[in-house]
């Protein structure tokens, strides 16, 4: 899903959420001056590992469900 620059993995424009499935080449600087830009349009970023994917789906549906229940940030 496209928004300004970046591709991201899956994206709500409803929810105004962005879902990360991040392997071992990610959690460096670059994709922390990714999530500020995507934040500063109004979305939440989830990062999950994934291994984390794979070995807790559960889990990190239950994480996502959670944050789907917060209020988005006004942008």
């Amino acid at each position: 899903m496209p928004i300004r620059q970046y591709i991201c993995d899956f994206a709500s424009h409803k929810h105004r959420i962005v879902i990360e499935a991040d392997g071992g080449q990610h959690g460096g600087e670059d994709d922390k001056r990714r999530d500020v830009v995507i934040k500063a349009d109004g979305y939440r970023v989830l990062r999950f590992w994934n291994t984390d994917i794979l070995g807790n789906p559960e889990g990190v549906a239950e994480r996502i469900a959670e944050r789907l229940t917060e209020r988005s940030p006004h942008p």
